[in-house]
């Protein structure tokens, strides 16, 4: 969605008034418009449409037109961009449980095009046998619990750096200054799943090769996030008007050229019969042999250099994203925050660090990442869906090709599932049997049905992890002249709705 991006109105018009108007011959018929039953939805601007009244964050925008549109919210960008918006827990549960594979195909956006990322792309592949084949090797290799608990100690090390780190710099801030918490969250995850899949600490200070790899990673998310004009009016991408193609194209093609080291050095160690390490998920993928006849022989090198940049994509900005907005709710409500420090301190005591397996004994702590995440979901329309044949949904006539928001947001906010959506209150979960997992459409972050999130269940751990380590090892304060109800709560559209200031808090050795 395009927020305060009214510049480009003007480049826009240019071009369109300059394309040639096919008029329709003598005797040629006119084409009738749709006569389908559409969703409702608001009037747009002649060829514009919609997307000059979305404002910088759409998803509340959206959420704000429910009351008078209804659960289903129909919108145009552009001459012919069509989106369908589900806004209520009942609307996500048809189109989950009735509907999905009708709503399974995802959009080609123009961001994705360069290097054809979008072709290897389990998050972004139209739905098919490859798609499916991808996931069910992430699954299996990758997500399952048996994989997840063997790299325990690879979280346990870096967690304990990242505390290092935010200890070290907080010795170093000026006094009555906090640091940057989400920065060290995001290195720790990072690294997390650097040595997952690579064995490699890959946000390492001291490494040339690591920091460019990570800055490329980041300009990838910052690119990913943005609303790019070109998917709104096709006919102009050869222009790239905003320049997020050509960005994207440098950036991915770094990550892509570091990452093609990464393998060569493993193809080397693997000639030589170096194996000091476990096998980790990128020698799964050299040792892949397809068996099935939906499957490849082998991974291509592009496919797997995709597969990795993928898992980095998701796996350290939500984590790091959710971690920030939990501690920010907890500073901003400290019987919340007293609440679940007492129940870490009953837990687990002074004299030894949190572990994974403390995470089950800790009802609140979980209440307070779930509510968080009701509040917060790391991308508030999970990832574009597209209708892959035409269908009826509520009553209402969509066309294949459709383009499919689910506003997680707003359903996380709806006043028919919760009492008080507005206010956090981790206790509504204590005793709930509301889960993550995609089966309670009214908490839906990470998403449902066949396209959900297939990096839950490591995320699940890595969240719960981080924060439960920030909260036992510090007292966490906020600056000097900052007050709970002073901190800036918006956020800000990128890969994920991460907040629009980022969070700043003092530790302090508990």
């Amino acid at each position: 969605m395009v927020g305060d991006n009214s510049n480009l109105m003007h480049k826009v018009s240019s071009i369109i008034r300059a394309q040639k108007r096919t008029v329709p011959k003598k005797g040629e018929k006119k084409t009738s418009k749709c006569s389908y039953k559409l969703p409702p939805g608001p009037r747009g601007l002649p060829i514009f449409g919609n997307m000059f009244q979305l404002g910088a964050e759409p998803y509340k925008t959206m959420a704000s037109l429910k009351q008078k549109y209804g659960p289903v919210l129909w919108l145009r960008l552009g001459t012919s961009t069509n989106i369908m918006v589900v806004q209520t827990a009942q609307a996500a549960a048809e189109l989950f449980k009735n509907h999905d594979a009708s709503f399974a195909d995802r959009p080609t956006l123009d961001v994705t095009l360069p290097h054809n990322y979008y072709q290897a792309s389990p998050a972004l592949a139209r739905y098919g046998s490859f798609w499916r084949f991808q996931r069910r090797i992430c699954t299996v290799e990758m997500f399952v619990h048996k994989k997840i608990s063997e790299t325990v100690p690879v979280r346990r090390k870096c967690v304990d750096n990242m505390l290092k780190w935010i200890e070290k710099a907080a010795n170093s801030a000026e006094k009555g200054s906090g640091i940057e918490v989400t920065r060290f969250v995001f290195l720790a995850s990072f690294n997390m799943l650097g040595n997952m899949i690579l064995s490699k600490d890959l946000a390492d200070p001291e490494s040339e090769e690591a920091s460019e790899f990570f800055n490329a990673m980041n300009g990838i998310m910052e690119w990913s996030g943005l609303t790019n004009v070109s998917d709104i009016f096709p006919f102009l991408r050869k222009f790239d008007l905003q320049s997020l193609r050509k960005k994207m194209t440098r950036d991915m093609g770094k990550a892509m050229e570091i990452t093609s080291i990464f393998l060569k050095e493993r193809e080397e160690e693997r000639k030589k019969g170096i194996a000091e390490k476990g096998k980790d998920f990128l020698d799964v993928l050299f040792e892949f042999e397809g068996t099935g006849k939906d499957e490849p022989a082998k991974f291509s090198k592009h496919q797997i250099k995709v597969l990795i940049l993928e898992m980095f994509l998701a796996g350290s900005e939500t984590t790091s994203s959710s971690v920030e907005w939990a501690l920010t709710e907890l500073l901003r409500h400290p019987e919340a925050m007293d609440k679940v420090k007492t129940e870490i301190s009953k837990v687990i005591g002074p004299n030894r660090k949190f572990e994974e397996n403390d995470i089950d004994n800790l009802p609140y702590m979980q209440a307070v990442i779930k509510e968080s995440l009701r509040l917060h979901p790391p991308a508030p329309f999970l990832i574009p869906r597209e209708t892959i044949q035409d269908i009826k949904f509520m009553g209402y006539n969509v066309r294949k090709g459709t383009r499919v928001l689910v506003n997680a947001w707003a359903i996380g906010r709806d006043p028919e599932c919760w009492d008080d959506p507005m206010s956090f209150k981790p206790e509504r979960f204590l005793g709930s049997k509301v889960d993550l997992k995609g089966q309670h459409y009214e908490l839906i972050p990470f998403g449902a049905g066949r396209r959900m999130c297939v990096g839950l269940p490591l995320g699940h751990r890595m969240m719960h992890f981080s924060l439960g380590s920030l909260l036992h090892e510090f007292n966490w304060e906020l600056p000097d002249g900052v007050s709970p109800k002073s901190i800036n709560m918006n956020g800000s559209m990128g890969l994920t709705a991460r907040k629009h200031e980022s969070l700043k808090a003092i530790p302090k050795k508990a």
